[in-house]
């Protein structure tokens, strides 16, 4: 067994977003940056680099440290591997383990699904490290700690020089709303209650753009809890991500499905009060504690807050929580396993509604509307959903977004709805 290569100790180096910037450009860094103040899960931010262990998955296919692996289930391996590591007790949520993402289209490892779309970016499925190195940053207390080596930061910041970029789509706005009527054609025929539909834009970056450099303008520009920056060296992602996917914390499971959007030019009553709105927050409530359910104690799933209200730059969301207990002998990698991708995110019944996008959508998703996050060698997670997120390769950037399609939904709002998401995104370039 493994053993952490130091003791956790404060901190007392450059703060953690210089120390992020300073190793950006090292393949597997990753920055998992709560950068929302007011949100009351901003506590935490940490930093991970030079992985003892990698981990690709591609079309049901493991490869560890660069060696194809026979065994097929990444969920079960993941945990196989954290196996190896001991870890100190400690007060803080994650002191090493493995992190990375979780691509949406690990669900055709998951489920039976038709393969209508093309993988044109031809990403991993899944990529992660396991870490001994960490960096960990209190937001509440002002407190910075680290565990493993100490990094050697040379403190020089990078400014962000804004060049606009044009962002192209293969799907004309007439196009996607011809899906979305579709997706309610398929709700009035009974298959499904919900689905959500997206659409992607792309854009050419300008030469010798640096993507940690852009994340440090759009951390402030479209600020969220659950943000992320990771460099895999072919390909980066940026992520602004409002929504929790899944957290395990001594057993104790949470999730907060968001469902339902607005303008924050408008008063977040009118979409508290929404009846459709809340109807499908309400379906995705259902779906997610069905799917927490599977691995929770019996009875232990509770609802204590449903639809609330968020508000973030530009948008207010309606927001609920579910929460268990995990049952005894489950994992974190049994959790996630059992409520993957999530289901604000696919759409209600799950299994429909995946094979429906998939039906309507012309390219694989890949890491969106999957999961960024860790799994700590003490048995904890916490997960985002990947939305408002950035994939940089080859000279490129892609943006994903999407808007839930229920019963009343109409076609024109949804897709301006899919633009008010885009839009401060949009805007970190210019």
């Amino acid at each position: 067994m493994n053993s952490a290569k130091h003791n956790i100790r404060q901190w007392h180096g450059a703060d953690i977003l210089t120390c992020a910037e300073d190793l950006a450009a090292r393949s597997y860094t990753i920055f998992f940056d709560s950068n929302r103040p007011a949100h009351p899960l901003n506590q935490w931010s940490f930093l991970c680099w030079n992985p003892v262990e990698t981990i690709i998955y591609k079309n049901g296919v493991i490869t560890h440290n660069n060696i194809e692996h026979e065994e097929t289930d990444l969920f079960q391996f993941i945990q196989s591997r954290l196996k190896h590591y001991s870890f100190e007790q400690s007060n803080i949520p994650f002191t090493g383990g493995a992190a990375g993402y979780f691509g949406y289209d690990i669900g055709r490892q998951l489920e039976t699904l038709p393969n209508d779309t093309v993988d044109d970016l031809n990403l991993p499925d899944a990529t992660l490290g396991i870490y001994q190195n960490v960096i960990a940053y209190d937001h509440v207390h002002d407190t910075t700690w680290i565990i493993g080596e100490s990094p050697e930061i040379t403190g020089t910041p990078k400014h962000y020089h804004p060049i606009p970029i044009s962002w192209d789509t293969a799907q004309t706005d007439k196009e996607y709303c011809k899906d979305i009527q579709t997706v309610i054609d398929y709700i009035h025929a009974g298959e499904i209650y919900q689905a959500n539909l997206s659409r992607r834009y792309q854009a050419v970056l300008p030469q010798g753009f640096n993507p940690f450099t852009h994340y440090k303008t759009l951390r402030i520009i479209n600020s969220a809890p659950f943000s992320s920056f990771m460099n895999f060296n072919e390909f980066q992602l940026s992520s602004s991500s409002p929504e929790r996917f899944l957290s395990l914390k001594n057993r104790a499971v949470d999730t907060r499905p968001i469902k339902g959007t607005r303008p924050d030019t408008q008063d977040p009553e009118i979409l508290k009060n929404n009846i459709k709105e809340r109807a499908e927050n309400l379906m995705i409530v259902d779906l997610l504690r069905n799917d927490i359910s599977k691995v929770c104690a019996q009875n232990s799933v509770k609802v204590p807050s449903l639809c609330d209200i968020e508000t973030f730059e530009g948008l207010h969301h309606m927001v609920s929580t579910v929460q268990g207990i995990l049952q005894h002998g489950k994992t974190a990698c049994d959790l996630l396993q059992a409520c993957f991708p999530g289901g604000s995110i696919t759409g209600a019944p799950k299994i429909r509604a995946m094979q429906i996008i998939e039906e309507l959508e012309e390219t694989r998703r890949g890491p969106y509307c999957g999961a960024m996050g860790y799994i700590g060698f003490n048995g904890d997670m916490d997960t985002n959903i990947i939305i408002r997120t950035l994939i940089y390769k080859n000279n490129k950037t892609y943006l994903q977004v999407g808007s839930g399609i229920v019963s009343d939904s109409t076609p024109q709002k949804e897709l301006t709805e899919t633009k008010q998401k885009a839009q401060k995104i949009w805007e970190s370039f210019e």
